[in-house]
């Protein structure tokens, strides 16, 4: 299967029509390998994309009923589950996650979420209110005022390389469970995926143009062309802060609406009535999963000083026996990983565990591996307990109360996810709502309902993704006044 764009219900080759024959490696971030190449879109490709969205809209998807949508959707989730093998390969060709990763959460989520959300849209109801009016027919007249969404027209959808699927999914679902037409950018990482997405839409019968697929690059390239497009009329993004920053200058001169899920320096809070096994457990999933290549990983670990000691053991005898984790995705992020290990190291961090780079002994070495690494003794100030690494790395620090817990927590310029470690009930109701970030986990870590709302505060992101909050994104409600006399 080789990456390609797909607009207008069609597969173009990279020198068909006006496509141009530029394309980019795809390399293995296991082995360094280069394992084919990648069509670049041209701007005229994005536009192309952008029109058959729009025609869409104004034919046979844009009049289908909900009904119909919804049954859409989930033939796509069963194109999905009859491909399943093919995208696990696929998925972790382009990532290197472990094989049980991509098969256990990618995948199956990928499919989830079209399911979800055509039971979503299936049970989805409006608003509806009887107003008096007075002065109308000696003031006993009435008006019907009930709502209505409309989509909203062509949205962008701009993924991250490190759950390609899962997050590519989780927006392109809702948008078209909404009504909407998608023109979707996948990471030039990551494009596999995408493309056995486009052919299930494809064999799944989406009609022409309410789904394309475009590859390449950001700045300068597909994902600029997009997410400035004129005809553009919402854009969806998940990934680097400073990746949505560009994208909303751009968006500002059209107005475009933003939905973002950016970066994060993610806290947990450990205090000393936790199960502390179970914490240390839950702390090294949360800290390297995917070698902490997910937006929700724990960089930043406080524990209360009279278990400090012992949890730090625990955490970094656990990193040290980590095995079959997977690599950096590209040997630039693994580069900017051991930056920060350096870094930290300079700044008179203690390395508990990790802190360089694995020797297998095998094809791996080429690849783009670091060691999951656990870290103490550096200020709060200090730019690796500051900034994103997303690597597998965390650096564990004490407090003393449960006031300075919540305020190392919160002081940070990101604010997507955290998790509390407590057997004090009492004590997990009171910190929960006062850490300023959009998910608050507590005793656990990713556990996740797929109708809740997901997103992050300051830095970390706009606007609320998940269920009904999803859904109101991608449309437009509309109120409609009826005259309905006495």
């Amino acid at each position: 299967m080789k990456p390609a764009h797909y607009v207008g219900g069609a597969f173009l080759a990279p020198t068909g029509g006006t496509e141009s024959a530029e394309t980019f490696p795809l390399t293995s971030p296991v082995d360094g390998k280069e394992r084919g190449q990648v069509p670049e879109a041209t701007r005229e490709t994005v536009d192309a994309a952008v029109a058959a969205a729009r025609s869409a809209l104004r034919g046979p998807w844009g009049s289908a009923s909900p009904e119909e949508r919804a049954a859409t959707l989930r033939a796509v989730a069963e194109g999905i589950e009859a491909r399943f093998e093919e995208f696990v390969d696929a998925e972790v060709a382009d990532t290197g996650k472990p094989r049980e990763l991509a098969s256990t959460v990618d995948i199956p989520r990928a499919a989830g979420n079209f399911r979800a959300y055509a039971d979503l849209l299936y049970g989805r109801a409006g608003d509806s209110y009887t107003t008096a009016v007075p002065g109308w027919s000696g003031g006993k007249g009435q008006a019907l005022n009930y709502t209505v969404r409309r989509p909203l027209g062509v949205v962008a959808v701009i993924s991250p390389w490190n759950l390609p699927l899962l997050l590519l999914t989780w927006k392109v679902a809702p948008a078209l469970a909404a009504g909407n037409a998608v023109v979707a950018k996948p990471s030039e990482e990551t494009p596999s995926t995408a493309t056995l997405l486009a052919e299930v839409m494809h064999d799944a019968g989406v009609p022409e143009g309410a789904f394309n697929l475009v590859h390449g690059h950001g700045a300068g390239g597909a994902g600029e062309f997009l997410s400035s497009h004129p005809g553009v009329d919402a854009i969806a993004f998940t990934g680097a802060t400073s990746t949505g920053s560009a994208i909303m200058r751009g968006a500002a001169d059209h107005i475009t609406p933003v939905s973002f899920e950016l970066g994060g320096k993610n806290p947990a809070l450990v205090f000393a009535d936790a199960d502390l096994e179970a914490a240390m457990e839950g702390t090294v999933r949360s800290a390297f999963t995917h070698s902490g290549q997910i937006c929700l990983c724990t960089e930043r670990v406080y524990v209360e000083r009279s278990v400090f000691d012992r949890f730090v053991e625990g955490l970094g005898a656990r990193a040290r026996k980590l095995s079959g984790y997977g690599p950096m995705i590209s040997a630039e992020h693994r580069d900017k990983v051991l930056s920060y290990y350096r870094l930290a190291k300079d700044e008179g961090a203690t390395v508990v565990a990790g802190g360089g780079v694995p020797a297998f002994g095998d094809e791996r070495d080429g690849g783009f591996y670091v060691e999951p690494t656990v870290l103490t003794g550096l200020p709060h100030d200090a730019r690796p307990v500051r900034e994103e690494i997303f690597g597998p790395v965390c650096h564990v620090a004490p407090f003393d109360t449960e006031e300075e817990a919540v305020a190392l927590a919160n002081d940070s310029r990101y604010g997507l996810a955290a998790t509390v470690w407590t057997s004090d009930l009492s004590r997990a109701h009171r910190v929960a709502p006062r850490v300023e970030t959009g998910i608050v986990w507590v005793n656990c870590w990713n556990l996740r309902d797929l109708r809740t709302p997901f997103g992050g505060v300051k830095a970390s992101g706009i606007g609320r993704e998940g269920g009904e909050h999803s859904l109101d994104f991608f449309s437009e409600p509309v109120n409609i006044c009826v005259n309905i006399g006495e």
